[in-house]
């Protein structure tokens, strides 16, 4: 196997960030090493840290003492996880990737499978999500409110949720095991250095928090809580290319761009977080925590462009045009009438979770416990589209007399344009295009477009567990279970927007007006800019349900009930094979669910839509054995062993029943099946859930203060696999749209199905070095390293293998980092081969595309003072995706061909924090 170059550019971009650490001042290097650390004390003659190394302690501590297979982050202190999010933090451990969305981490795979495989839990308890499906978008969580993550590679069989890819569990803090009174505040200015892309969205931002832990005088009632606010800017030059269809000159036939949507984008992500936690722990018998946790974010984007219809639209290429390997490069259109964009995204979700928590010990042996969970998520998004062009309708008005454009090579297009697009006498509020007759009633009407969808989720649960503790090989014996009650719909509305002025053409108002927003980086000067959020809410559009002729926009529609109880055993033990001490834990899992799904059919009958309310649905039961094995064969040297049956449930848009009736007239007289007139894209809510059985296997050693070796292996095979395939279906009871005869009932369903699995395999390697395990001289320096390599084989009935979405056949992550006498300083980078990614399509729905790999380096430079008045305060500065990486998907397997090139620039902050 042969390291990709930008893998390599990782490794080296990490070795100069490692460099960089040794700038610090040289004093700090000859501390005494049996100095302590601020606000701790040595035990047993250890040196006792703080900051990075303690957080690099804790976490290889949690790591070693886990009898499953397990990665983990902690908190420096409270408040302190560096990281604008939890994925972020999340994204550095070892075999896990996160997706960016607006430049930010988003989502998360583990062992290469996507973010709807994996499960996120937030103390224990099984969250929602802010998604269309069942990925957990985690940058909804401040890194702020969190004192850590648990990521579980194997299961046990007491882990609720545990799933495909692995489990995330993240927790707050508990203020009687923190044991000490703390106050913790923090402020950090932020820009991007892409500039103010657009007028009415800073390129500035800040982040603000405070975090409060105290317990009383006998240390049995303990209090935290903590607030977290976030405005954040990102920015995005964007090119989007519609496809590349094929194009001949008479003799060669090469690929070319079917349409081009480039435009600049600005971001304004607002943020605010709380966390609450109160424990109580009278005496040894009893021990009771109440948490909550709750967030707003708020998305607010202009995006301005111009849409080119080129090969797919009213453009003719000239002659003369050049061909590389075949893909034109570069050429001239002709006849080309561009739609110009001043678009608006007003996105808010909501989180609220909590639960309560009570362990009762009716004797020394017998733990008793109960513990509530609730989940709840309400996420409105509205999606303004606005129209601008040289005359209403194809072939009207102002058109491209020469349009030039070249192929950059590293991504996207440079135009050279015969109009100026900077011109409001020019560009109008129209629709250029006429890309929609409003149900055939009204032509040329789709001067606008508005999305609104909105996604509801709530999850109850209740758990009940006794563990019972015993003398001998066998430790504990845990018997318990589970049950939780979720709720998930998604109700997509979208409106055509027509000027009030219709069918006149509409020069955009002076008092509206911006100064032109520069398109430099397709070689477009200037475009049209203005206030369209306001000009569309002064009520200068009429809005017309998109339903009434779409039937996408009913069958999209759905609601999801799922009822599931868990119940489990598990034996933990404690042994020894000869001189070997042995432990771990087997147990097994027995899963009961009951899943209903409700949407519609939908067909258009007259040139208007009819919806049918359709509710299905399926119980079923699942055994999910588990064993977790640890051997000490050497001093602090463990072989560990993990062998579990897992499921992951179908993601949420396939198991809506219901779809979208499609009749071609000029079949009717057809009775072949495979030739009917009938057909109709399908759910199904009789989805099974996807099953595999995993092995994984694990060698590690530790050795000194935070130091640790690992090498594992994982195979995953997968006994099922949800994929369209085609099935017989009656469309008795369906109207014949046009309301004559046809010759049969008989079509085809292209429908969700259970099917032929495969395997998932891979290899993972990890290092936790403190140099100091060499020289006292290097005391303060170190390096975390892990890399994996990840395959898979699944197939779609009989067809080639695909491409798992969300898998990387490489992920290799590198931190390194200094810390000493208050000094300390990091750099770390992420790198990710190429992966086929999940991102927005028409209308918002979820498409698949292969995304390039990926390099993004993030560094941090502080000081904390440890003494005199100002002891407690730290200054910092950071800088996030420092190589400027972006983020690339493209057709047909080959990366010239690009669908979308997002460049997000770098973000430099600059903060102080205190603690007392």
């Amino acid at each position: 196997m042969t390291m990709p170059a930008s893998l390599r550019r990782g490794a080296s971009a990490i070795a100069l960030g490692f460099a960089i650490t040794a700038f610090l001042p040289r004093a700090a290097m000859a501390q005494d090493p049996g100095a302590v650390a601020e606000n701790e004390a040595p035990a047993d003659g250890d040196i006792v840290v703080t900051g990075i190394r303690s957080a690099i302690n804790n976490s290889v501590k949690a790591k070693k003492d886990n009898t499953s297979i397990v990665e983990v982050i902690s908190s420096e202190d409270i408040g302190k996880l560096p990281d604008q999010s939890i994925a972020e933090s999340l994204s550095r451990l070892p075999g896990l990737a996160t997706q960016r969305l607006d430049g930010r981490a988003n989502v998360v795979s583990i062992r290469g499978l996507a973010p709807d495989f994996t499960t996120t839990l937030l103390n224990g308890r099984e969250q929602v999500s802010a998604s269309n499906n069942r990925g957990v978008e985690l940058d909804q969580y401040p890194s702020e409110l969190l004192s850590g993550a648990i990521v579980y590679k194997t299961p046990d069989a007491s882990l609720i949720g545990q799933a495909l890819g692995g489990t995330i569990d993240m927790q707050t803090v508990r203020p009687l095991a923190y044991g000490r009174r703390a106050l913790a505040a923090g402020a950090r200015f932020e820009v991007n250095d892409l500039g103010q892309l657009n007028p009415d969205i800073s390129n500035k931002g800040y982040r603000a928090n405070i975090s409060y832990i105290d317990q009383n005088a006998d240390g049995t009632l303990g209090w935290a809580i903590g607030y977290a606010r976030m405005q954040s800017p990102t920015a995005e030059e964007r090119f989007n290319a519609w496809g590349y269809p094929e194009v001949t000159d008479g003799t060669d036939t090469a690929f070319i761009i079917g349409g081009a949507k480039p435009y600049v984008k600005s971001n304004e992500l607002k943020r605010d977080g709380v966390m609450a936690v109160l424990e109580w722990e009278p005496s040894d018998r009893l021990h009771t925590t109440l948490d909550g946790y709750w967030s707003k974010f708020k998305d607010d984007q202009r995006l301005r462009g111009i849409e080119f219809p080129l090969a797919w639209g009213n453009s003719t290429l000239l002659p003369g045009f050049t061909v590389e390997d075949g893909l034109v490069t570069k050429g001239t259109w002709s006849g080309t009438e561009a739609v110009m964009r001043n678009d608006v995204v007003h996105r808010n979700s909501t989180i609220l979770a909590g639960g309560w928590n009570t362990k009762f010990k009716p004797n020394e042996r017998l733990t008793l416990e109960l513990d509530l969970g609730y989940s709840h998520l309400k996420k409105t998004e509205e999606n303004l589209e606005i129209y601008l062009g040289t005359g209403r309708g194809q072939n009207v008005g102002a058109r491209e007399t020469a349009l030039g454009f070249e192929m950059r090579p590293n991504g996207g297009i440079l135009f050279d344009p015969s109009l100026d697009y900077a011109d409001p006498d020019l560009f109008l509020i129209t629709d250029p295009q006429g890309w929609n007759s409003c149900g055939g009633t009204v032509p040329n009407c789709q001067d606008g477009f508005v999305n609104t969808p909105k996604i509801k989720d709530e999850l109850k649960s209740l758990r009940l567990q006794a563990t019972q503790e015993f003398d001998g090989a066998f430790r504990s014996l845990r018997v318990g279970a589970n049950y939780s009650d979720r709720k998930k719909s998604l109700d997509d509305r979208g409106y055509v927007l027509t000027s009030n002025n219709y069918p006149a053409d509409t020069r955009v108002p002076d008092d509206y007006l911006y100064d032109p927003v520069s398109l430099d980086f397709i070689g477009i000067p200037g475009m049209v800019s203005f206030d369209s959020w306001r000009y569309y809410n002064d009520d200068n559009y009429t809005l017309t349900d998109e339903a009434g002729w779409t039937p996408g926009r009913i069958f999209n529609d759905y609601m999801i009930h799922e009822k599931v109880l868990t119940g489990f055993v598990q034996a933990d033990f404690d042994t020894a094979a000869g001189n070997a001490p042995v432990r771990g834990n087997i147990g097994m899992q027995i899963v009961h669910s009951d899943q209903t799904g409700s949407s519609y059919y939908a067909q258009v009958v007259g040139g208007r839509t009819q919806s049918t309310p359709v509710t299905d649905g399926a119980t079923y039961t699942e055994l999910l054995p588990s064993l977790n094995l640890t051997v000490e064969f050497a001093d602090n040297t463990f072989l560990r062993f993990g062998a579990a049956r897992v499921l992951a449930r179908a993601r949420m848009d396939q198991l809506k029943p219901g779809g979208g009736v499609n009749f071609d007239a000029s079949k009717r007289n057809n009775t072949d099946i495979n030739a009917s007139p009938w057909s109709l894209d399908l759910g199904n809510a009789k989805l099974r859930p996807l099953m595999a059985d995993t092995v994984d296997i694990a060698l590690e050693k530790y050795f000194g203060q935070g130091a640790y070796v690992s090498v594992a292996g994982f195979y995953k095979y997968l006994e099922n696999y949800i994929y369209r395939q085609n099935s017989a279906f009656d469309f008795t009871g369906f109207e014949v749209p046009d309301g004559g005869s046809v010759a049969t009932y008989e079509g085809i369903a292209k429908q969700w199905l259970n099917g032929n699995g495969g395997h998932v395999y891979g290899a993972e390697a990890s290092l936790s070095l403190p140099f100091a395990t060499f020289s006292q001289s290097l005391d303060g320096f170190g390096i975390l390293a892990s890399g994996s390599f990840t395959k898979s084989r699944v197939r779609e009935g009989n067809a080639d293998p695909i491409s798992l979405p969300g898998l990387s056949r490489w992920v290799v992550n590198g931190t390194a980092y200094f810390e000493k006498d208050g000094f300390q300083a990091r750099a770390s980078g992420r790198y990710r081969s190429k992966f086929l990614a999940e991102v927005s399509g028409l209308s918002l729905a979820r498409d698949m595309f292969m995304a390039k790999s990926e390099l993004v380096v993030d560094a941090q430079i502080g000081y904390t003072f440890q003494s005199g008045p100002l002891e407690g305060l730290g200054i910092l500065l950071q800088g996030s995706n420092l190589t400027n990486e972006p983020f690339v998907t493209y057709y047909n397997d080959d990366p010239r061909q690009i669908r979308d090139y997002q460049n997000y620039g770098r973000n430099f902050m600059a903060g102080i924090t205190y603690k007392f």
